[in-house]
């Protein structure tokens, strides 16, 4: 489930992306920003603590 939950977050984003590239104009400037690859790391390690915490709380 949560491999499936990333992979639809990840076309979600590419998605987005593209849309806001091909339509930069109808977007402030300061609607969407770029992590750094040490903030994307953390912000996965602390995605999958807590998906850890759910599931161990639904058994």
């Amino acid at each position: 489930m949560v491999s499936f939950l990333q992979s639809y977050s990840n076309l979600f984003i590419k998605a987005l992306n593209q849309a806001v590239k091909c339509n930069a104009d109808r977007f402030p400037e300061d609607f969407m920003f770029k992590l750094k690859k040490e903030e994307w790391i953390e912000i996965e390690r602390v995605s999958n603590m807590s998906s850890q915490n759910v599931m161990t709380s639904l058994q």
